[in-house]
C-alpha cells in the first residue's frame, strides 16, 4: 500500500470517527496499526527543527515575567509575615516548575506548621489582609475542592491563587524543576506537547482529558525510556533531598550538577523526539495493561496498582502514576468517550508528523467540530 493511499484511508477513518463516535472502526484500524509497527521516522524530519524551536521560544516566559512573579511573592510575604511570622510562602505549579508558558497565573502555597489550623478561618483572615492593601478582586473560596484566596495585583497585572499547606505540591514542583534542568530537550518537548494539547482541545480535566501536569509527566517518562535514556529516574537514585509530607516520604536525587553528562550518549533531536512521543502514544502504548511510572522509571502493570476497574468516579483508561501520591492516577478523569478522543488525536498527530509535507502547521491547527 503506497503512502498516499494510506493517508487518504487514515483521513477518512478519523473523520468518520469524529462524525459518529458510536461506531467502532474495523479492518482499516487494525491494518494501520500493524503497518505502523514497522514504520521508521521520516528521513527529512530534521528540516522542521527550526520551526519547532521557534514555537518553543515563543512559549517560554520572558525574564520580565519571572521578575513580576518574584515581585508579587515579595509583596505577599511582607503582608503575611506581619500576621504569621513563622509562616512560609512558596511558588508552586507551572509558574515555578519550569514548564509554565507565558502569561500564566501564579500559584502560592502558604505553609503554616499547625495541624489544628482552621483553613476556612485562615483564608477569610488572609483575604481581609490582602484587601486592606488594595490588592484587587480578592475572593476567599472556602468551599472549593481546594480552598483558596484569589487576587489580582494591579502593579504587575498578575492573578494569583493562594492555598494553605499544600506542601506536597511544592515538593512535586521541585522534582519537576530538577528534571527540567537535566536536559533542555525535556522542556522543549513538554512545551510542544502542551501547545498541541491546548490547540486540539485535549487539555481540560473537567472535560475528561488530561492536565498540563499529566502531559509533563508523560514527557518525563518518555525520555526515561529512550535508548540511551535522556533522563534518569531521580527517585530510584540515592536521595540528596528528603522531606516527609502528610506521612508521604518524598525523596529523590537533586544534584543536577552531577548529571550534566547523563544524556550525552543520546543524540536524538527535538523533531525526532516529538515524532517518537506521538508515535508511542498512538501505536505502542498498551492502554489495557500498562501504567507509566516516573517514580520507578518504568512501566508497571494495572494489576499491580489495582487499577483494572472503575472505583467511584475514578476510571483507569489511561494510567499515569503521580510521583509521590501513589494512589493518584492522573488519567482517572478520562472516560470511555474522551479516551477515544485522546487516542484519535495521538494518531492524528503521529500521522501528520510522519506524512504531512508541512507538519509544523497542521499539527497545531485548532480542532473545529464538524
Amino acid at each position: 500500500m503506497n503512502l498516499e493511499k494510506l493517508m487518504i484511508e487514515e483521513s477518512i477513518l478519523i473523520h468518520s470517527i469524529r462524525l459518529n463516535r458510536s461506531r467502532e472502526p474495523q479492518g482499516i484500524g487494525q491494518r494501520k496499526k500493524h503497518y505502523r509497527r514497522v514504520v521508521q521516522c521520516r528521513m527529512d524530519i530534521e528540516k522542521f527543527k527550526a520551526h519547532f524551536l521557534a514555537i518553543y521560544q515563543s512559549l517560554v516566559p520572558a525574564e520580565e515575567e519571572k521578575a513580576k512573579q518574584k515581585q508579587v511573592l515579595a509583596l505577599l510575604e511582607k503582608l503575611v509575615f506581619k500576621e504569621w511570622p513563622r509562616a512560609q510562602l512558596y511558588l508552586y505549579g507551572s509558574c515555578a516548575n519550569s514548564f509554565g508558558v507565558s502569561n500564566s497565573d501564579i500559584d502560592v502555597c502558604l505553609a503554616i506548621d499547625d495541624r489544628d489550623i482552621n483553613k476556612s478561618e485562615l483564608l477569610l483572615r488572609l483575604a481581609d489582609i490582602l484587601q486592606a492593601d488594595n490588592l484587587q478582586n480578592v475572593q476567599a473560596l472556602t468551599h472549593a475542592r481546594v480552598p483558596i484566596v484569589k487576587l489580582m495585583d494591579p502593579a504587575t497585572g498578575l492573578s494569583c491563587d493562594i492555598c494553605i499547606n499544600n506542601v506536597l505540591a511544592v515538593v512535586n514542583t521541585k522534582l519537576l524543576h530538577t528534571y527540567g534542568k537535566i536536559d533542555v530537550r525535556l522542556r522543549q518537548l513538554a512545551f510542544i506537547v502542551k501547545h498541541w494539547a491546548r490547540s486540539r482541545g485535549v487539555n481540560a480535566t473537567y472535560e475528561g482529558t488530561l492536565s498540563s501536569y499529566a502531559y509533563v509527566i508523560m514527557c518525563i517518562h518518555f525520555l526515561q525510556q529512550r535508548e540511551p535514556a535522556i533522563l534518569p529516574c531521580l527517585q530510584q537514585m540515592a536521595p540528596t533531598y528528603r522531606v516527609t509530607v502528610d506521612d508521604i516520604d518524598c525523596a529523590f536525587f537533586d544534584r543536577v550538577d552531577l548529571l550534566q553528562d547523563f544524556s550525552a550518549p543520546n543524540k536524538e533531536s527535538l523533531p525526532q523526539l516529538v515524532w517518537a512521543f506521538f508515535d508511542y502514544w498512538a501505536y505502542r502504548h498498551d492502554y489495557a495493561n500498562d501504567v507509566i511510572s516516573v517514580r520507578t522509571g518504568s512501566i508497571i502493570s494495572k494489576h499491580e496498582k489495582d487499577w483494572t476497574r472503575r472505583v467511584g468516579r475514578d476510571r483507569h483508561l489511561i494510567c499515569i502514576e503521580d510521583p509521590f501520591e501513589l494512589s493518584h492516577d492522573l488519567g482517572r478523569v478520562v472516560d470511555k468517550h474522551s479516551i477515544r478522543v485522546l487516542r484519535e488525536e495521538f494518531e492524528r498527530a503521529a500521522n501528520i508528523l510522519q506524512y504531512n509535507p508541512n507538519p509544523c502547521v497542521t499539527l497545531f491547527e485548532p480542532y473545529a467540530p464538524t
